[in-house]
């Protein structure tokens, strides 16, 4: 009897998908028309009952890149959870992840869009909590609770929608509660995306298996805030202050992330905040009224953070399941293979020049130059950029080329089918889907005109900050060894910004306090006292106290006597 594979099965079955909507969907782009398709349950004379689905360019586009993501994350689960006694199930959460995310993308209704919106936010949390150990369940609860509240707003903005007499996103027009509707709508897309002040749940997720990760910081959660976003921005984009809240937040958000993974030295946690640091560029280029160019390095990031986290997954087996850099290193003579995933990744992250992060990110730097902006949060944007050439140039330092000091025998993946495919096709979709999609996406018209400093200070910036990362990595030099002596200022990075302390216990610690105070005054005190059993209690006493003038004891007649002669006389 034959024993089929389940990730083999579903990675067969999303390709499959996947070969047969790209022909359809590139011919539906090649045309740029949008479809609205209208599927009536029933209709009764008053309320007709369907579900609403837009085809559209943008859309078809994004669906390809999940199913493509998805279905090589699952390949390579075949290989990475092999050992795994519940991978049927970790599957079908997988499966269920991939058709709330579709059900997001194609579903133009506010209402309807909660069956993706929620579904994401259900799934997500049992990934999460998938090893069940404390960490998950800490991670687990911090996701689930902080994309809670983004469901709370958009619950909201559907009853602030009610003015319009519908729901669909594509046909909202302006009301006297607009404002408030754009305030909800921006909230719960911050939570999903992870900004400030909602960021810290995101390094968190970690605690999901690595495949898990590749899904939820690269194309699907973190990606879901931004799509709703995209897909609101003509309605938003009217709203007097959504420009500038998103630039600002954005700014923060990618300086923040920027900070902390220089001081970080888990390696899958360096990823998630390179994914927090690219969202904020993504939400900066929405911020200065790009949505086409936040959309195309939406696309270029889901592929190569993917390829990213596959490698980092394949290190964890190699080094033991240890995830530390200082324990991981010269990775280049054992795995030249991951070694090439690993530098592909990395260096499209960077913005190299013809790599697929280099058209999109390159362009939306200089859409930021060349776009009337805050001087000052430009600054904060480049020096986040150079912060990002930072961490990545000291992780492949840690990773490559420095000395191992782990076990000195590691088992290899190179020669394992499931590991190699996934991550040969997700490095040629790192590599070419940014030429493509330049040619699909931007038109070469509208390229900026910029002095040639400008042009240049992008790689200016970037090989500054490989200079700094070599520097502070040697062990000679002590010429970057102030950054990290302010105590109060590497603490603030390591914390976040103090954002996860703020989210975990300590923001608890003063209301548990105080909720234990009143527990043992009232409720244990003298509601004790006063209620139920203090009455009790003093019923009892009362009644042990009648019972003893019940006796019929000489004693007692003769008490009862003195006392009653006196009442007798005082009444007469």
């Amino acid at each position: 009897m034959l024993k089929f594979s389940v990730p083999l099965i579903a990675s067969t079955l999303l390709f499959s998908i996947l070969i047969l909507i790209t022909p359809a969907s590139f011919l539906i782009a090649s045309l740029s028309k949008t479809y609205i398709l209208e599927w009536v349950f029933f209709s009764s004379p008053s309320v007709p009952v369907a579900i609403n689905l837009v085809i559209d360019p943008y859309g078809l586009i994004f669906s390809i890149t999940v199913l493509f993501i998805s279905a090589n994350v699952i390949l390579f689960t075949n290989s990475y959870m092999r050992e795994d006694l519940y991978i049927k199930r970790f599957v079908y959460l997988v499966l269920a992840f991939v058709l709330s995310m579709n059900f997001l993308i194609f579903i133009p209704n506010l209402i309807t869009l909660l069956i993706g919106w929620d579904g994401l936010g259900l799934v997500s949390f049992l990934l999460v909590i998938y090893y069940q150990n404390p960490k998950s369940l800490a991670a687990g609860m911090i996701t689930a609770l902080t994309n809670r509240v983004g469901d709370v707003f958009l619950l909201l903005s559907i009853g602030w929608a009610l003015n319009s007499t519908h729901w669909n996103i594509i046909y909202l027009w302006n009301s006297p509660y607009s404002s408030i509707l754009a305030i909800t709508l921006i909230i719960a897309a911050i939570t999903k995306r992870a900004q400030i002040p909602f960021s810290s749940w995101l390094p968190a997720a970690i605690a999901a298996p690595t495949p898990v990760s590749a899904l939820v910081h690269s194309s699907t959660l973190v990606t879901a805030g931004i799509f709703l976003l995209f897909r609101f921005y003509p309605f938003l984009s009217q709203s007097p202050l959504f420009h500038q809240t998103l630039l600002i937040l954005a700014t923060l958000t990618t300086l923040m992330a920027g900070l902390r993974a220089i001081t970080e030295c888990d390696m899958k946690k360096i990823i998630a905040l390179s994914t927090l640091s690219q969202l904020g560029v993504i939400i900066i280029s929405l911020a200065l009224g790009a949505p086409i160019l936040a959309f195309f390095h939406l696309i270029t990031h889901a592929l190569f953070k993917a390829l990213l986290f596959l490698c980092a997954g394949t290190l964890i087996h190699l080094h033991h399941h240890s995830q530390d850099l200082r324990f991981i290193g010269n990775l280049s003579l054992q795995s030249p293979s991951i070694t090439s995933a690993l530098l592909i990744a990395n260096i499209a992250l960077c913005g190299a020049p013809f790599i697929a992060g280099f058209y999109s990110k390159d362009i939306i730097l200089e859409f930021s130059l060349f776009y009337p902006s805050n001087a000052f949060f430009i600054i904060l944007f480049f020096f986040a950029t150079g912060l990002t050439a930072s961490y990545t140039a000291r992780f492949l330092l840690s990773v490559i080329w420095s000395p191992s000091c782990s076990l000195p025998l590691h088992p290899t993946n190179d020669k394992d089918t499931y590991c190699t495919v996934p991550t040969a096709l997700l490095s040629l979709g790192a590599i070419i889907a940014g030429s493509l999609l330049n040619w699909a996406l931007v038109s070469p018209t509208l390229e900026f005109f910029l002095p040639t400093h400008l042009k240049l200070l992008t790689i200016f910036v970037t090989l500054v900050g490989f200079r700094f990362s070599w520097l502070y990595s040697s062990n000679t030099s002590s010429s970057s060894a102030w950054l990290i002596s302010a105590t109060t200022a590497n603490y603030a990075s390591c914390f976040m910004w103090f954002l996860t302390p703020l989210s975990s216990q300590n923001l608890l610690k003063h209301p548990f306090t105080l909720g234990h105070l009143f527990s043992k005054s009232l409720d244990n005190g003298w509601e004790e006292i006063l209620g139920g059993q203090g009455v009790l209690i003093a019923s009892s006493k009362a009644s042990s106290a009648l019972q003893l003038t019940q006796k019929n004891l000489t004693t007692t007649h003769l008490t009862m006597g003195i006392l009653i002669i006196p009442l007798i006389f005082l009444f007469l």
